[in-house]
Order: C-alpha cells, then sequence, then structure tokens
C-alpha cells in the first residue's frame, strides 16, 4: 500500500535518470500523453517495462489507477468549489483521479494517515485548514505527501503551500480607500491567528503607515469569515459616535453583511459608508451596490497546488515550500468619496 506508493515515485525517479529525462516526462509516458517524442517515448517505456510497469499499447506504459485526496476544512463558500475546479482541472490533464474529502474530528491524525494510505491515496491537498505537528509526522511515517492551500497555520516552514498576496491585497484595498479621501478606515477582522487574516491586516496597518497614519484600535474589530459576523462587527463600528466613513471587510462574505448592517442603520452605500472586500466570490458582482473588493485567483491556487503535490508523488523537490499568486483590486459600485456630511 504505502510501500508500493513509495516505490512507484522511486521508480519514477529511477526510470528519469537512467532516461536522462525529467521525471514529469515520465509520468507523460505513464499517463499515454502524445507529446513526447518518439526516440524519447521508446527508451522510456523500455525502462517503464524493466521496472515491472505494464505496457497498455501505443499509448504507452501504464501503472494502477493513481488517486489523490482533496480535503476542505467544510464545503461553505464557493471558493472552495472554484479552488476544487482547478485542481480537477490539473490531476485529469495527468489521468489522476480526485477523491473530495471533509477533514475529520482526528486531533492525532494517526488514524486519518493510515485511512488515506489504505485507500491507495498518492498525496493529499489540504484546503483552508489547521494541521498539527503530530498530524504532520503520521503522514510523513506514511509517506503521503501534502500540498495546503491557505492553511489556517503551519507546523513547520517546510511544509508546502499555496496562497495569495494577502498583504499586498490588504495594502490595495485600504490603499484605495486612502486614494478616494477616507482617512477614518474601520477593519473587520477574520478568524484568529488565522495566517490570511493576519496578512491581510498587516497590509492594512502598512497602507495607513505610508499614508502617514496611525492605527486605531477602535477601528478594528473580529468578525470571522461569515455573513452574521461582518453584520456585528459593521454595527459596532457604524454605531460609534465618531464612525468610519469606509470599512474593509477581511471576505466578502463580512463584506455582505456590513453592507445589510449599513442598511440597517440607516447608511448608504456608498454615499454614507464605502465598503470594500476581498475574494471576489461570483456574488460579489451581483450584490447591491456591486461590490469593490480584492480579487484572488482561486481556480490557480487549485491548479498550482495539484502540480506541486503531483510533482511531490513523483519523486521530485519543491524549489520553495511556498507560492503566493497575486490578487487584484477589482473597483466596483460600493465605495466612494466620503461625504462631507458623514466625515469624521
Amino acid at each position: 500500500m504505502a510501500g508500493d506508493t513509495s516505490a512507484q515515485r522511486a521508480t519514477l525517479s529511477a526510470v528519469a535518470r537512467a532516461a536522462g529525462v525529467s521525471v514529469p516526462t515520465v509520468s507523460k509516458v505513464v499517463n499515454g500523453r502524445t507529446d513526447v517524442a518518439p526516440e524519447t517515448r521508446a527508451r522510456i517505456e523500455a525502462l517503464l517495462a524493466e521496472h515491472g510497469y505494464v505496457a497498455r499499447g501505443p499509448g504507452g506504459a501504464q501503472p494502477a489507477t493513481r488517486t489523490v485526496a482533496v480535503v476542505f476544512d467544510a464545503m461553505h463558500t464557493p471558493n472552495n468549489v472554484s479552488m476544487l475546479r482547478g485542481a480537477l482541472e490539473a490531476a485529469s490533464a495527468e489521468n489522476v483521479d480526485v477523491v473530495v474529502d471533509i477533514v475529520p474530528d482526528d486531533p492525532l491524525g494517526a488514524a486519518w494517515a493510515r485511512r488515506l494510505a489504505a485507500a491507495h491515496r498518492e498525496g493529499m491537498i489540504l484546503v483552508t485548514s489547521s494541521i498539527n505537528s503530530q498530524q504532520w509526522r503520521h503522514f510523513a511515517e506514511q509517506h503521503l505527501p501534502i500540498v495546503t492551500i491557505d492553511p489556517v497555520n503551519l507546523p513547520g516552514p517546510d511544509v508546502p503551500s499555496v496562497g495569495a498576496t494577502n498583504f499586498n491585497g490588504g495594502m490595495a484595498a485600504t490603499g484605495h480607500l486612502l486614494e478616494l479621501g477616507h482617512r477614518r478606515i474601520g477593519f473587520v477582522e477574520g478568524p484568529p491567528g488565522a495566517m490570511m487574516s493576519l496578512a491581510r491586516l498587516h497590509g492594512h496597518h502598512a497602507a495607513l503607515s505610508q499614508a502617514g497614519l496611525a492605527s486605531d484600535p477602535a477601528l478594528i474589530e473580529p468578525g470571522g469569515f461569515s455573513f452574521d459576523g461582518g453584520f456585528a462587527a459593521a454595527t459596532r463600528l457604524l454605531s460609534a459616535e465618531s464612525r468610519p466613513t469606509a470599512l474593509f471587510a477581511s471576505n466578502d462574505s463580512q463584506a455582505f453583511g456590513a453592507i445589510e448592517a449599513a442598511r440597517t442603520l440607516g447608511l448608504r452605500v456608498p454615499e454614507d459608508v464605502s465598503i470594500i472586500g476581498f475574494d471576489d466570490v461570483p456574488g460579489a458582482q451581483w450584490s447591491a451596490p456591486p461590490l469593490t473588493t480584492v480579487r484572488q485567483p482561486f481556480d490557480e491556487m487549485g491548479r498550482v497546488a495539484m502540480r506541486r503535490l503531483l510533482r511531490l508523488v513523483a519523486g521530485e523537490e519543491l524549489t520553495s515550500p511556498r507560492v503566493e499568486l497575486a490578487t487584484e483590486l477589482v473597483v466596483r459600485k460600493s465605495t466612494a468619496e466620503p461625504s462631507k456630511t458623514f466625515e469624521g
């Protein structure tokens, strides 16, 4: 099981060295891809046969069906679907099957790792979840490579991860509001301790500092990544005597809650308060008003994570454990210059 998977990885690397090609080139032949030169293909097929792979005819050689797992903390947001779509596209290109699962309640991770190994999973992508050092060790003992997407935490600096430029995105969001003329900008935090939440907050602080403004703790409220969390935090901020003229919510669900909170308090968006989010979920362009937000490339995050996982499965080393994909400010109708009537 786990030993068979390890042997397959070692064989791919050995064949690549013997053939004088890269491991991905061997994988192309294994998976029946046609974009390999005939002489190179013949040399690789001969070496694969020597190492016990079974030929499947003109398409090349093929081992048993390859399967990896994509595991989510929960499937509550459109972001998860976008990441999964990207991962499936990358896996399909390599003829790899994908099994989707939810993180089990296994604080030690031993049973979880054994279950995946027993099911012949070659590796796992773990999405927006936390993983402790004990769990990581158990997966390593089962020879199961892991790549994380937007991990809540990292058990170590060498853990492979894929994310977005959350710090830069935070700077861009606050910078946009500053350029419009806002000076009292409220911030709705995400889950405490989550890496992406802290990076967005730090980007917010950095943009204020560059503008010569001090960060005001009274303008920061915890909210959690949810509509209700955004509604509650925005209600507190916008009910203050000296309220902010703009709000930066750490994700779009919070921003939607903040828009509803403003309406409940009799405030217009963006005439009385500007609101900006983070993610650019599909519903952002259809909200009322359409939401200004920071776009994350969720599909590409899934594709990159899958490609990196398959490289690890093939026995390759990654040049860097962390990959961050660029975010993009998307300006719509929920932000405007501050109202002279309400400006603090």
